[in-house]
């Protein structure tokens, strides 16, 4: 993972094919990843991740709509070749970290 991002407005930095990405889950792309899963819901996803049952779909839904909300155009297809940094791990490390970071209150608060 880059660095560079904004941990506490909930992003998170993925270098992909070479490149820097921030991706973070707004609420349209948290809309977009429900969406894009086939079963369940964002908690059940949350759950999968905290237990580490997570499947390479859930970190590339994950990964997809934390580069829409970062701005990104491209689509899930456009991954398949994309070399991620960190390989497979990198990018579950980087989508738990995103899921975790979209979810978390900031301090004080509650």
């Amino acid at each position: 993972m880059a660095g560079g991002a904004n941990p506490w407005s909930g992003e998170v930095a993925l270098v992909i094919g070479g490149e820097r990405h921030v991706l973070k889950l707004t609420l349209g792309a948290l809309a977009e990843l429900e969406a894009a899963l086939e079963t369940g819901t964002l908690v059940e996803l949350v759950e999968r991740f905290e237990g580490g049952a997570f499947s390479t779909r859930d970190v590339l839904a994950l990964i997809v709509a934390g580069l829409r909300g970062g701005g990104w155009q491209g689509r899930a297809g456009d991954l398949v070749a994309a070399e991620i940094e960190g390989g497979p791990v990198g990018a579950a490390r980087a989508a738990a970290e995103l899921l975790a970071r979209a979810f978390m209150l900031p301090e004080g608060a509650g």
